[in-house]
């Protein structure tokens, strides 16, 4: 018997602090940085975004999504046997926040480990989890992205630290004889790994380079518009799919501009793509199940519809799935 992997339970998590535009704008005058509400929006469409507070780390967001996730599920923690987090603010060096979380949810025994590719992270995990189910390597995994962006933010540069905020989303995926994911599709380009990236490393128990996160926007917008399109192309052809079998678009939430640009090169109405940019910024990994948990909860996602999930992140990394929910 084919076996195929369906997702059956979702979950998010936002920390409390929640800082609109106008927040922002304040928080970037006390170091001498102007900008304004009206900047962003039109730039980007975000018009708030979520801190984390000091001391609270990916695996905790991580682990309030994984608990709402594996409720939806009606799955008890004792039943996943896989767990994969994408992220790329992790608690520490090593151990894996994967392996941490394990521990929080009182699991023990199963692989947990993290995937990095940045913004493209969930959609990566997602497919190592599927291919694993299909292979009979897991029966039920937990895959999540989560992140705490704002650990890694220039605040003495508006043209990034406006976008980014935290947050964790994550899904339950379990073996299934009815399939759910029906294709995947996953590539990297590093020659383009200087137009998004955090320079820095720990060497010698000192930080050397930049750790804060640098990017190019015209050159991510560029490349972003074009491989978003072919790869989303790439898992409908795979599926035997066409665009109009799409019941909802779910990108990454980066910029309001490149889903508007993606949406009319596939010709869905944006009245098809599931928009979460302009309250929760760009969580990176977390984005895409912070937007699927969201539209799922909303109503807006239901059982038996077609979605499309895609992510482009710093690496060059970007990739698609099409699954039946």
């Amino acid at each position: 018997m084919t076996r195929f992997a369906r997702i059956t339970g979702t979950g998010s998590c936002l920390p409390p602090r929640r800082l609109t535009n106008d927040d922002m704008v304040a928080l970037l005058a006390e170091r001498g940085v102007e900008t304004s509400d009206e900047w962003i929006v039109e730039r980007t469409g975000i018009r708030a975004r979520h801190f984390a507070a000091d001391g609270v780390f990916t695996s905790d967001l991580a682990e309030t999504a994984c608990r709402q996730a594996l409720q939806a599920a009606n799955t008890a923690p004792g039943e996943i046997d896989l767990i994969i987090v994408a992220t790329s603010t992790p608690d520490m060096v090593f151990p894996s926040s994967a392996a941490i979380l394990q521990h929080k949810l009182g699991i023990a025994g199963c692989p947990a480990f993290d995937v990095q590719a940045v913004c493209s992270g969930f959609i990566y995990a997602l497919t190592v989890a599927n291919a694993m189910i299909q292979t009979g390597s897991a029966h039920k995994a937990l895959v999540v992205g989560a992140e705490v962006f704002s650990r890694i933010l220039d605040f003495n540069d508006r043209t990034t630290c406006v976008l980014f905020g935290d947050g964790a989303g994550a899904v339950v995926l379990e073996a299934s004889d009815t399939p759910g994911i029906l294709a995947t599709d996953i590539h990297a380009d590093g020659k383009h790994a200087n137009i998004l990236c955090v320079p820095g490393h720990v060497s010698g128990g000192n930080i050397l380079g930049d750790p804060l996160l640098k990017m190019d926007g015209q050159a991510v917008f560029k490349l972003a518009v074009g491989v978003l399109e072919d790869t989303a192309l790439a898992s409908l052809a795979k599926a035997g799919r066409t665009a109009a079998d799409v019941d909802w678009l779910i990108p990454h939430q980066a910029n309001i501009r490149i889903m508007q640009s993606t949406a009319k090169k596939l010709k869905l109405s944006m009245d098809k793509v599931v928009v979460t940019v302009h309250e929760h910024g760009n969580t990176s990994a977390a984005s895409i199940p912070l937007a699927l948990d969201h539209a799922v909860r909303s109503g807006q996602v239901r059982r038996g519809q077609t979605l499309l999930l895609e992510g482009v992140g710093g690496g060059f990394t970007w990739g698609s799935v099409l699954l039946d929910f």
